[in-house]
């Protein structure tokens, strides 16, 4: 019992232990690259965070931040419910889902950049055409995800909902969506990541605010501390949700295999 006791604290300090190392391993990297490339081409670990901390003491930085997360926001909530939805309509109708699938795979693998001057056309400079950007990013692998998991339900849930006559939204809400959840789940974590991928790409050619923004002016300025210190802020952001949406991933998996 005492080693049935110690094991779960055991693995979570090998992974705590491995993940440091990791940590340490791109640490090591980050400054061989730096001493190999120079100061033109990357800052090293410490300016970088000591950039990144200054930058986060400055006011003129936060309202480039808070647009930023605005824009991811909402765009992320269109991804996430419109990718939901359309999942679970073509999920449940096998026709439309075996017609529509092909096209929003050849969708998906489309550079989303050469959208992008019909974006700016329709939605003009500023939030609406990051928040646009942006979903589209994440609208499509969400999509599928639900599109998948609804189709591969077993097929005993849908012929109980029909045996105790729930209609369609009761079938939905009760049954397809608790269902197939976890794999809702791994769709939102791959659409997270392109959302935010699509709404800096949005930000860094056609807006005035934002951190896609300061890093391409970084860029344009051969600013090297700054365009370093966002982007780290970007990747522990990212990297933060990531971890999180992936736990969460790992236990509704776990629960549903039993």
């Amino acid at each position: 019992m005492l080693a049935a006791a110690v094991e779960p604290f055991a693995l979570s300090a090998l992974k705590y232990g491995l993940f440091a190392l990791l940590v340490l391993f791109l640490l090591a990297l980050w400054q061989g690259l730096y001493w190999l490339g120079g100061e033109t081409a990357l800052s090293s670990p410490r300016e970088t965070v000591v950039k990144l901390g200054a930058l986060l003491g400055s006011a003129w930085f936060w309202p480039h931040v808070r647009e930023s997360g605005a824009a991811l926001l909402i765009a992320l909530l269109i991804a996430s419910a419109g990718g939901v939805a359309l999942g679970l309509a073509l999920g449940l109708n096998r026709f439309a889902g075996t017609m529509l699938e092909p096209i929003l795979v050849s969708l998906y693998s489309l550079p989303k950049i050469t959208l992008y001057p019909l974006i700016l056309l329709l939605f003009g400079l500023g939030m609406p055409a990051k928040i646009v950007f942006g979903a589209i990013h994440g609208i499509i692998p969400v999509t599928l995800f639900t599109l998948n998991s609804v189709r591969n339900l077993k097929p005993v849930l849908l012929r109980t909902a029909r045996v105790f006559r729930l209609g369609l939204g009761a079938t939905v809400w009760r049954v397809a969506i608790p269902a197939a959840l976890p794999e809702i789940v791994s769709g939102l974590r791959l659409g997270f990541s392109l959302t935010l991928l699509g709404v800096l790409l949005g930000e860094m050619f056609a807006s005035q605010r934002g951190l896609g923004f300061l890093v391409m002016n970084a860029i344009g300025l051969n600013d090297v501390p700054t365009m370093m210190a966002v982007t780290l802020l970007l990747a522990v952001f990212a990297v933060t949700v990531s971890v999180l949406l992936l736990n969460l991933d790992r236990r509704l998996h776990r629960r549903a295999t039993g």
